[in-house]
């Protein structure tokens, strides 16, 4: 008997040891190989939405996405109410709207499973008029005027109440429900709203617990805002390229492109080592003005638009719809119902362009050389170890525009990366037409 049940305790050993070799843990990538997916829960469902977006985590993934960003889920405030998500009621709990918080737990280990990192929209900056800290009688936890009542942060945020970062207890109740969502719901950090007008003190004091809270797992933190104290003293790993958003607009509404290249120099002279600014061409902000299509003229012109923004220096968002072209403004304070099966050219043009990005991490996160900004053509050359890139796009519409090929480049062979690798054979001169792009890896 004996020695039955010392072979059946060796056998469940063998079993155990066994099963961990196939567990498959996930790790969050680097923050300079994301690819951000911003998920509005109101564009997937009217209600339940949090199942919604657990179902289509599989298309969201085949675009090449290893992140997803949900924009606040919690309850939101009746008093004063204007139905926006960044109002919220409770740190601690999920909007009925959306479902409950074993759906949003079902959603973290979905995208886990998939390969995927979750980081959720966290607003530091105020809460709603009835929110539960106001309940509970903190009224010192909030900015008070000279006669003692609670204030909104600006008059038209007539919705929120602004909070006090002079209060100790408010900043330690804060970070205590940030860390809710890292250790028991096992989200993979937060996209911080308007984290320019909370104190950077405040966020290097959170960031620190919130990433010894997360143990050996990687979490990435991502401002709503563009100050570099966000990185050199708050923490972040990433905040908002809000000036090379602008400058984009300006170009493709005639400004000369070299606009962008001043642009991405400025947003990354003063960045710290390994911090990436966020690029996008819309996002739940800009998507109420009008989608990118609409801004930029065309789906050939917002395609082209992307491509540069993204490959410059990296930082990639998409937002939800956007890769249908959906095609009217989206206001996010509403269920705004989007047809996922529309425009699937669209979608299969994103899927090309993240399969290229993830695969050839030059393109990301390589050295750039600026060749041409004239009129509305951009070419520059990405490089990383001995991969050369060249990448060329025309983000004007009318005539096609003839340049020189760059020096080094003439006479060669070079694979057009995103046109199924046909080859180039490199003459003196190159033709793009209208919203045109291309990029060429050279032929080693």
């Amino acid at each position: 008997m004996k020695k039955n049940l010392l072979l059946l305790l060796a056998a469940l050993m063998l079993m155990s040891c066994g099963n961990k070799k196939q567990e498959t843990k996930f790790e969050m990538p680097a923050v300079d190989d994301i690819v951000m997916y911003q998920v509005n829960p109101r564009v997937f469902a009217p209600e339940n939405s949090l199942k919604a977006v657990t179902a289509r985590l599989d298309s969201i993934k085949a675009l090449g996405v290893n992140v997803i960003w949900v924009m606040p889920i919690y309850p939101i405030g009746k008093e004063k109410s204007k139905n926006s998500p960044y109002s919220i009621s409770d740190y601690k709990a999920v909007n009925p709207e959306f479902g409950t918080l074993d759906d949003f737990k079902q959603l973290v280990d979905s995208c886990h499973a998939k390969g995927m990192g979750i980081i959720l929209d966290w607003v530091a900056n105020h809460t709603a008029w009835d929110a539960v800290w106001i309940k509970e009688g903190h009224k010192d936890w909030y900015t008070q005027d000279s006669t003692g009542n609670i204030v909104a942060p600006i008059p038209d945020w007539s919705d929120v109440a602004d909070l006090n970062y002079d209060n100790q207890e408010m900043r330690s109740a804060m970070i205590d429900a940030m860390k809710f969502w890292i250790t028991e719901v096992g989200i993979d950090g937060f996209r911080c709203d308007v984290a320019d007008e909370v104190p950077t003190d405040f966020w290097k004091d959170a960031i620190a617990q919130l990433r010894k809270a997360a143990g050996d797992r990687r979490i990435v933190m991502l401002a709503e805002g563009t100050k570099v104290e966000n990185f050199t003293e708050g923490g972040f790993d990433m905040n908002y390229a809000w000036d090379f958003m602008h400058a984009l607009f300006g170009v493709m509404d005639g400004d000369d492109v070299s606009a962008l290249f001043k642009a991405d120099s400025a947003e990354y002279a003063n960045l710290p080592k390994g911090k990436v600014k966020l690029r996008f061409t819309t996002n739940h902000d800009e998507s109420t003005k009008g989608t990118p299509v609409k801004m930029f003229g065309s789906r050939e012109a917002a395609m082209a638009a992307y491509v540069v923004t993204t490959t410059l220096h990296g930082g990639a968002l998409i937002y939800g719809s956007q890769e249908v072209d959906y095609p009217d403004s989206i206001n996010f304070f509403h269920y705004v119902p989007v047809d996922w099966t529309a425009n699937q050219d669209t979608y299969h043009n994103f899927q090309q362009f993240f399969k290229t990005y993830n695969e050839h991490p030059a393109l990301r996160k390589g050295e750039l050389k600026p060749v041409l900004a004239e009129g509305g053509v951009i070419v520059y050359e990405k490089t990383l170890g001995n991969d050369r890139y060249l990448v060329m796009a025309n983000l004007r519409g009318g005539d096609d525009v003839v340049f020189d090929t760059p020096e080094g480049w003439t006479d060669t062979q070079a694979f057009s990366i995103l046109h199924r690798d046909e080859i180039w054979n490199m003459k003196p001169q190159i033709r793009l037409k209208a919203y045109d792009y291309y990029i060429l890896k050279l032929k080693n």
